[in-house]
């Protein structure tokens, strides 16, 4: 990547025809998925826990000028906790509501974190067990939760999870169970367990009978989003967010955050997927949900999904401006890209799945017919999520040539 020449990523994109009129709120569009009073009290709890600080909000004005927009601002979610992923602020926050109300059950109102990571009742949370199935990040919070909030942890990952990335959960003492099959087969597994011994699913999808604790999950994300309120430049506003899926929580709480906050000036929310494994991009086709089967076999690990969460759905299928998919050459791109640091722009690490978005944006750009359907111009402001870092170092060299720790050095 001595000099700008991105290659042609040929990606696909759906205009949404069922966008919510800018007049419409969120509760009259999708009731019930998140609220102002779930952001507010997750940010409440997760600002007070020890290692706290927000993550940078990082422009990258060189990179904007190649692709002929305004303004990019990358939100940098490597450091988050010293977990490398934006994951840490949604299992781990289910974690600590789920403790919370069974220690309520118990007579123990208005139990804090700080309660909790000082043990002050590990004789009963020690007794409790959580699970939950995951492409890596979202496994690694619940598992740091459970730690740092004095419960027990079982973890399933299914096939297509890296070594690493098993190692990574395991270092904070959950029990691994690794399963044959894709990521919805693990979905099935782990509540087919936790039914039979009685623990707790943590999970950022939905099913019948369940959905406040990936509702919990959804709010957690939120600090993110109003940390990025709080960044943005004096006078700057976003005119498109282009954000990852997996099952769809992410930018579902970054959509309806953004609705919240923003109202009938909320940007454009791109949903951005791999093209090998585009439940929502299918989806939005087929003006339902729709599942997509097989091996879902992408390099974006963290987005190998076949199955919307319909709760985060609900949201997305009005929220969503358009829905696209990129191959994962396009991820490889972009990771390098942020390596190089283009311009002068600062040298950023990101993962495969975390660089999801920016991917999206580079495809977009380079594709005419693409860039104006999403109405991408001299004028936009974009907000991307960096959702994680090198959270496998080896794969990280592998695919970019150079290992995280060199990148940051150089």
């Amino acid at each position: 990547m001595s000099e700008w020449n991105p290659p042609t990523f040929h990606p696909a994109c759906f205009v949404n025809p069922r966008l919510s009129p800018a007049e419409e709120t969120l509760d009259q569009a999708a009731p019930d998925v998140v609220d102002a009073a779930g952001f507010a009290r997750a940010a409440a709890e997760i600002t007070q826990w020890p290692g706290y600080r927000a993550t940078p909000l990082v422009g990258l004005d060189g990179l904007a000028r190649k692709l002929g927009v305004a303004r990019i601002f990358y939100k940098d979610e490597s450091g988050r906790f010293g977990l490398g992923a934006f994951k840490a602020v949604g299992g781990a926050y289910a974690v600590l509501r789920h403790l919370q109300e069974q220690l309520a059950k118990d007579g123990h109102g208005n139990v804090t974190a700080a309660d909790l990571i000082a043990g002050k009742y590990h004789d009963r949370t020690s007794d409790i067990t959580v699970c939950t199935a995951t492409d890596g990040n979202h496994g690694k919070s619940v598992a740091w939760g459970a730690r740092l909030f004095g419960c027990r942890a079982a973890i399933y990952l299914h096939a297509g999870v890296s070594p690493g990335r098993e190692q990574a959960i395991a270092a904070f003492g959950a029990e691994m169970r690794r399963i044959d099959g894709n990521y919805d087969a693990s979905v099935r597994a782990c509540a087919r367990d936790a039914a039979a011994h009685g623990w707790q699913v943590i999970s950022d999808t939905t099913w019948e009978g369940y959905r406040e604790i990936p509702r919990h999950v959804m709010h957690g994300y939120g600090v993110m989003m109003r940390e990025v309120m709080a960044q943005l430049p004096a006078g700057e506003d976003i005119t498109h967010v282009f954000i990852q899926a997996g099952v769809g929580g992410l930018p579902a709480a970054v959509a309806g955050y953004l609705w919240l906050e923003l109202d009938a000036l909320r940007p454009k929310i791109v949903v951005v997927e791999p093209e090998k494994a585009a439940c929502h991009f299918a989806s939005a086709l087929a003006g339902h949900p729709v599942a997509v089967t097989g091996a879902l076999d992408t390099l974006m690990a963290g987005l190998a999904c076949g199955e919307v969460s319909p709760l985060a759905w609900r949201l997305l299928d009005k929220a969503s401006f358009a829905f696209m998919t990129v191959p994962d050459t396009a991820a490889v791109f972009a990771m390098k890209t942020l390596a190089r640091g283009i311009d002068s722009d600062p040298v950023l690490v990101g993962g495969e799945a975390g660089v999801g978005g920016l991917a999206g944006l580079v495809a977009a750009a380079g594709d005419a017919t693409v860039r104006d359907a999403l109405l991408l111009d001299a004028n936009s402001r974009i907000l991307v999520i960096g959702s994680e870092g090198a959270t496998d170092p080896a794969l990280y060299r592998e695919l970019v040539g150079r290992s995280p720790e060199d990148v940051l050095a150089a």
